[in-house]
């Protein structure tokens, strides 16, 4: 038996590639975040793991909830609203993913 350890889709013209749970490595899940986030990163400042989503990048409420569903369907998971609103920082949002990734 062979499994594929990540899929590509390709849907209009545009590709993407969906990672196997068992090979998501927290640098995967990062990279996707920041991937997400960097429209709303102010001026030069990096986007890093101890950064506040909220506070310290120019994006709202909707949008977060738009990058939660994107990455709901990027890691095929899903990331209950009692735990969205717990997630404070990139490092949190990322161990959210991994634990959930690993569960499946």
């Amino acid at each position: 038996m062979h499994t594929a350890h990540n899929l590509i889709v390709e849907n209009d013209d545009a590709a993407d590639t969906l990672v196997s749970p068992a090979k998501l490595s927290r640098a995967v899940a990062m990279a996707e975040i920041c991937h997400h986030l960097a429209p709303f990163q102010p001026g030069e400042k990096p986007i890093t793991g101890k950064t506040v989503i909220a506070k310290d990048l120019a994006i709202d409420s909707l949008a977060i909830m738009d990058m939660v569903m994107e990455l709901e369907d990027r890691f095929d998971i899903s990331i209950p609203m009692n735990v969205v609103a717990e997630i404070h920082t990139v490092d949190e949002l990322a161990d959210t993913i991994l634990k959930l990734s690993a569960r499946r």
